[in-house]
């Protein structure tokens, strides 16, 4: 894979590109394809390929950087895997960690239900 952080911003905003953009976005990313390959699939010169994925990335960098979207679900992730580690070392809380982990995990099907 070329740049997981890249990948995962595409995944939160993706929609907010245009659909060229998503399509080539998709083709360098997803597909693993060259410039070269997407020029020639697409029909347009490398040059413009390498342009609009530099467009793109400093689009989505932006995106992350007000809405933060990718960085809070990481968040969200590291305190799920803190609170059950607490939980292991301190089985007299498990029904508490329990619950708040149970928050965390809503919110996290909450954001994947806006970005779908």
């Amino acid at each position: 894979m070329k740049d997981l952080k890249y990948l995962q911003l595409f995944d939160a905003y993706g929609a907010l590109l245009t659909e060229h953009q998503r399509d080539i976005c998709e083709l360098y990313y997803m597909c693993d394809l060259s410039l070269t390959e997407i020029a020639e699939q697409k029909g347009i010169s490398k040059q413009s390929v390498s342009d609009t994925l530099a467009k793109c990335r400093a689009l989505l960098d932006g995106y992350e950087d007000k809405l933060r979207v990718v960085a809070m679900t990481g968040a969200q992730e590291e305190a799920k895997r803190k609170f059950s580690a607490f939980a292991e070392r301190h089985p007299e809380f498990s029904a508490e960690i329990k619950d708040i982990v149970s928050v965390l995990k809503g919110a996290d099907a909450g954001n994947k239900k806006h970005k779908g």
